[in-house]
């Protein structure tokens, strides 16, 4: 499982994570500029195709190279998020949006650590959460907790399926 880390301090944040993904799967960092988009325009996540709003934050990203969503990154506002792998009893979907694919999503969308918590719950309930996460295992499927912090604090939200809770952290 990974594991991630949260520290927020003075108005600072430590954010740290690292990653189990498969061997031998690529790695990509990547820098995304600030983006306008067209009215209507539709965007191609990983396994969904959702509406598009008008403007993106600048982010960088770490994610596995043959997916549209991240592991972990962070935005211009301070917003930083990473995911993990949760198992539960609640069967994963077919089809909806990977854990990765919420992480970039917020990233890209949020200002702040609360807007990013909410827009992913919005996003949960509205196209939930499935499809397969596994590079060589395409079978493999799992549900997703989040580590979401800017400056002035930091969420833990775990999920399964549709479901979620989330509890500020402190300290």
């Amino acid at each position: 499982m990974c594991d991630t880390l949260v520290v927020v301090q003075d108005g600072g944040v430590w954010f740290a994570k690292n990653s189990d993904r498969e061997p031998g799967e690529a790695q990509a960092v990547e820098h995304i500029g600030r983006a306008r988009h067209a009215d209507g325009a539709r965007l191609r996540t990983t396994n969904l195709v959702i509406d598009q709003v008008r403007e993106t934050n600048e982010i960088v990203l770490g994610r596995p190279a043959w997916m549209w969503g991240a592991e972990m990154g962070a935005n211009e506002h301070g917003v930083a998020i990473g995911n993990e792998a949760v198992f539960t009893r609640v069967p994963v979907a077919v089809a909806g949006l990977l854990g990765m694919d919420l992480v970039r999503i917020a990233l890209e969308r949020a200002k702040t650590a609360d807007e990013a918590l909410d827009l992913t719950t919005w996003m949960l309930a509205r196209h939930g959460q499935g499809g397969a996460g596994g590079f060589r295992d395409e079978g493999f499927a799992y549900h997703n907790a989040f580590v979401i912090a800017d400056p002035d604090g930091a969420w833990l939200l775990e999920t399964a399926g549709r479901y979620w809770a989330a509890e500020r952290v402190h300290g």
